[in-house]
C-alpha cells in the first residue's frame, strides 16, 4: 500500500532557562517588556507533523511519499536524513524565498515556556496539487499545515477519488466549524486525541454518532490508556496501552501512533492490530527525546509486543516487519 503524507516540515530549537520567568517580570511594566534570557542549553531537533509520520513509516519498512514545502537554503541535511530512513522526499518542494518552518522555544525550571513558530516555507503548501497522485497512491494522510493547503488537499482528494485520512491536529484550534466539517467529511480515517475529539464535536456541531456516519473509521488516542476505534454500525474497539512504557518526553507520540497504525493497515492487518502497533511506535517516541530519534528493530519489537498483546499478535507484526 503506497501512502502519501502531507503536513508540516519543521526544525525545533529548544532551549532551557535555569531560573524562573516569573521572577524576571515586573507587574507594573508588562506593557513595556524588554527581556533577554541567558539559556544554558540548546538542542536542535527535526520535526513537523508530516515529516514525523513519514519518518515512522519509513522506519517500519514502508516507502512513504512526503509532500510539503521546505526552505531551499536549509533543507539539504534534513532531506538526507529522511532519505536515509526510508522516506521518499521527491514530493517536497523547496522555497527560494522562505526558510523551513521553525519552532523556537525556551523552557524555565517551572516548565513554563515562551516560544515562537515561524511558518516560513509551510505557507506555500497551498501551491501543491495532489491531482497527479490519483492511481499512484492508495491513501493520502492530510496532516496539519497551512489551513488553505489542508482544505485544498481535501478537495483534490475528493475530486480525484483518492482515499484520504484527516488529521487536523494542532490546527484544529484555528479552524472554524465549516472548515472542520469540510476536512472530515468523506475521510477514510479520522485521527484525534481525546481533547481534539471533543473539540471536533463542539466545532462541527456533530455528535459522536454523526461523526461516525461521516468518516469511515474514527481513531482516538487515549494517552497511556491506548486507543479507541469507532465505526458506524460496529461496537467500539478498545485497545489498551503498552504496560511497560517508560516515558521520557511526550512530543511526537501522536505522529508516531499514526505511523504505526497506517503501517499495519498497509500490511492488511486488522484495526485492532493497527492500534496496537500505533501504541508501540508511540511508546518508542516517548521513550526518547526528539520526535525522530527512536529506532525500531524487528526482534526486540516483536518480543515486547508479545509481552503486551500476545504471541499471535506479535507473529502477525513480525511477518510484515522484517
Amino acid at each position: 500500500m503506497r501512502i502519501a503524507v502531507t503536513g508540516s516540515i519543521a526544525t525545533d530549537q529548544l532551549m532551557t532557562f535555569p531560573a524562573r520567568f516569573v521572577d524576571q517580570l515586573m507587574p507594573d511594566k508588562l506593557d513595556k517588556i524588554a527581556l533577554s534570557f541567558l539559556v544554558d542549553s540548546l538542542v536542535i531537533r527535526r520535526g513537523g507533523v508530516g515529516a514525523n509520520i513519514a519518518f515512522g513509516l519509513g522506519c517500519l519498512g514502508l516507502r512513504p511519499l512526503l509532500i510539503g514545502t521546505a526552505g531551499q537554503s536549509d533543507f539539504a541535511d534534513y532531506r538526507a536524513w529522511l532519505d536515509r530512513h526510508g522516506v521518499d522526499t521527491s514530493g517536497v518542494r523547496e522555497s527560494a524565498s522562505h526558510h523551513t518552518a521553525r519552532y523556537i522555544g525556551t523552557t524555565d525550571v517551572d516548565m513554563n515556556q515562551i516560544a515562537s513558530f515561524y511558518a516560513g516555507a509551510m505557507t506555500e503548501d497551498s501551491q501543491i496539487d495532489l491531482s497527479d497522485l490519483a492511481g499512484q497512491v492508495e491513501l493520502v494522510l492530510i496532516g496539519a499545515t497551512d489551513p488553505d493547503a489542508m482544505l485544498a488537499f481535501t478537495k483534490q482528494c475528493i475530486q480525484n477519488r483518492i482515499p484520504f485520512a484527516a488529521d487536523t491536529s494542532w490546527q484544529l484550534a484555528l479552524l472554524d466549524g465549516e472548515q472542520v466539517r469540510t476536512l472530515l467529511t468523506g475521510a477514510d480515517y479520522l485521527f484525534c486525541n481525546e481533547y481534539e475529539a471533543k473539540l471536533t464535536e463542539h466545532k462541527t456541531g456533530w455528535s459522536s454518532a454523526d461523526l461516525n456516519d461521516r468518516v469511515g473509521c474514527r481513531v482516538t488516542t487515549l494517552g497511556s490508556q491506548g486507543a479507541r476505534i469507532d465505526r458506524a454500525g460496529h461496537d467500539p474497539i478498545l485497545v489498551p496501552g503498552v504496560r511497560d512504557a517508560r516515558p521520557k518526553e511526550p512530543t511526537g507520540a501522536g505522529d508516531a501512533f499514526r505511523a504505526g497504525f497506517l503501517a499495519a493497515i498497509s500490511w492488511g492487518l486488522s484495526l485492532e492490530r493497527a492500534a496496537q502497533l500505533g501504541n508501540f511506535v508511540a511508546v518508542h517516541a516517548i521513550e526518547t527525546t526528539g520526535t525522530q530519534e527512536y529506532t525500531l528493530e524487528p526482534g526486540p519489537l516483536a518480543s515486547r509486543f508479545a509481552t503486551n498483546y500476545g504471541k499471535r499478535a506479535a507473529a502477525e507484526i513480525a511477518r510484515n516487519f522484517i
